[in-house]
């Protein structure tokens, strides 16, 4: 198929909850999939991801950890988080 014009362009409103991660320490559970979170934001205690989330996402320092309004938990490399989002 040969595309003779750009797709459609779209811009994001949508309002997230997120840190920056610091750290992603080694595994924290016998099976050796969840690790724990620490972010670099000041005042938030580390966390512990399970290793469905670590397999999906595949989080790195420097990126977030992003928690959407209906829940869902994602990761956002730094670039394209910072790039779409201003803090509230």
């Amino acid at each position: 198929m040969n595309a003779s014009r750009e797709m459609p362009k779209y811009e994001c409103h949508k309002k997230v909850w997120a840190l920056k991660i610091a750290e992603i320490t080694e595994p924290t559970d016998a099976t050796g999939t969840s690790r724990t979170i620490m972010p670099a934001d000041e005042g938030y205690g580390p966390f512990v991801v399970d290793g469905a989330y670590m397999a999906k996402h595949k989080p790195e320092v420097g990126g977030y950890y992003v928690v959407y309004e209906d829940g869902y938990k994602s990761f956002s490399p730094a670039g394209a988080f910072e790039s779409g989002y201003t803090r509230l």
